[in-house]
C-alpha cells in the first residue's frame, strides 16, 4: 500500500524538536450517521488547532494502513473479516452501538496504521512525542469483538508492534478515557511486558461495566493490570491524587521503555456521555504527569492516541490543551 500523507504543512526553519501529528481526511470517511462518534469530532478539533496555529508547530506524521494479516495477529481473523465483509456489503451495525460504513474497514486499518507509525517514529527519530488524531477509536475492541464504537484496537496494535518489531519488553499503556478500556485489558491481561493502567468512571450501569480494582491480570501478567475505578461526583483534587499515585506505582513497576496513551476527553464535566467533572485545565495537568513519567523512564517517548470525547467543542478545547502541553515539553 502507498503511504498516506496529511496536507502539506509549514516546515520549521530551525532544528527544534517537535511533536508529530498524525491526521488524515480519510478518518472522516467512517460515516456513522446519527451517533455520538461522528466525523464532526475531528473536524472540530482540526479547525481549532488550525485557528490556534498549533498544526504548523507540529511535524506531520506519515503512515501506511495496517494489513489484514497484521490486525489478525491481535484480533481474531474472523472479527477482521466480519468488519471487512460488512463494509463491502454497504455497512450496518456490527454491534448495537458500533457502526460500520462502506469505508469503515479501510479507515480502521488506517487509524491503527497511524498509531503504529507513531511508535516507529518516536523510537527511531528525533521527535519523542506524537499525537494521533484518529477515528474510529479503539480501546473497547477485544480480541474477539468489535464494540463500544471501536472496530480495531489502535493503541493495542501499537503496543504489540513495539514489542514485535522493536523488541521492547516494558511498555506502559495509560488510559484516562472516562470508560474502562476493556478491550486493551483483555488483550494484555496475561502479558507482563505491557502494564495497562486505566482510571475511569465506575458504578452500576456505567459502560462497559469492567475495570474493578480487583482486576489485576492473570498468569504471568498478574500485577500488570492496574485499574482505578472512580465514582461519579469525585472531587477533581481527589481524581488527580488518585491518578498521580497510581501512575507513579505503574511506572515504578514496569519502568517503561515507551509510554502509550489512550487519550479520551470524555471525563470532562460537559461531556454528554461520560463526565467525571474535570475541566479543560485538568487535561493539561494529566498530560504533564504522563510526560514526566515518559521523561523519567522512556527517554521522553510518548504516543497519544485519541479515544472518546463527544461534546465536539469541548473535545477541540481539551485536545488543544493536551497538544499545547506536548509541544511545551522538553524531553
Amino acid at each position: 500500500m502507498t503511504a498516506c500523507h496529511p496536507p502539506a504543512q509549514a516546515v520549521p526553519t530551525d532544528q527544534t524538536i517537535m511533536t508529530l501529528l498524525y491526521t488524515d481526511p480519510l478518518f472522516l470517511k467512517h460515516e456513522t450517521g446519527r451517533h455520538p462518534e461522528t466525523a464532526g469530532r475531528l473536524r472540530s478539533v482540526t479547525a481549532r488547532l488550525e485557528k490556534a496555529g498549533l498544526i504548523k508547530k507540529c511535524a506531520a506524521g506519515t503512515y501506511r494502513p495496517l494489513t489484514e494479516e497484521v490486525v489478525g495477529r491481535l484480533h481474531d481473523p474472523k472479527v477482521v473479516v466480519a468488519v471487512k465483509q460488512l463494509a463491502a456489503h454497504g455497512g450496518g451495525r456490527i454491534n448495537p452501538d458500533t457502526v460500520v460504513s462502506p469505508d469503515s474497514y479501510n479507515v480502521a486499518l488506517a487509524a491503527a496504521g497511524a498509531c503504529v507509525a507513531a511508535v516507529d517514529a518516536v523510537l527511531k527519530g528525533d521527535e519523542k512525542t506524537a499525537l494521533c488524531l484518529v477515528r474510529p477509536p479503539g480501546h473497547h475492541a477485544t480480541p474477539t469483538r468489535a464494540m463500544g464504537f471501536c472496530l480495531f484496537n489502535n493503541v493495542a496494535l501499537a503496543a504489540a508492534h513495539a514489542k514485535r518489531q522493536h523488541k521492547l519488553t516494558r511498555v506502559l499503556l495509560i488510559d484516562w478515557d472516562v470508560h474502562h478500556g476493556n478491550g486493551t485489558q483483555d488483550i494484555f491481561y496475561e502479558d507482563p511486558e505491557v502494564l495497562f493502567y486505566s482510571i475511569h468512571r465506575f458504578g452500576p450501569g456505567f459502560y462497559p461495566g469492567t475495570g474493578a480494582s480487583e482486576e489485576t491480570g492473570k498468569g504471568k501478567g498478574l500485577g500488570y493490570t492496574l485499574n482505578v475505578p472512580v465514582k461519579f461526583g469525585t472531587p477533581r483534587k481527589d481524581y488527580h491524587d488518585l491518578f498521580t499515585k497510581a501512575l507513579e506505582k505503574a511506572a515504578d513497576k514496569i519502568k517503561p521503555e515507551l509510554v502509550l496513551l489512550s487519550a479520551g476527553f470524555d471525563p470532562h464535566v460537559k461531556d454528554p456521555i461520560g463526565s467525571l467533572g474535570l475541566e479543560t485545565e485538568d487535561f493539561t495537568t494529566l498530560t504533564r504527569r504522563v510526560l514526566e513519567v515518559a521523561k523519567a523512564h522512556a527517554k521522553g517517548r510518548l504516543v497519544s492516541c485519541l479515544e472518546g470525547g463527544y461534546n465536539v467543542e469541548i473535545l477541540a478545547e481539551t485536545v488543544q490543551a493536551h497538544l499545547e502541553e506536548l509541544l511545551a515539553f522538553k524531553g
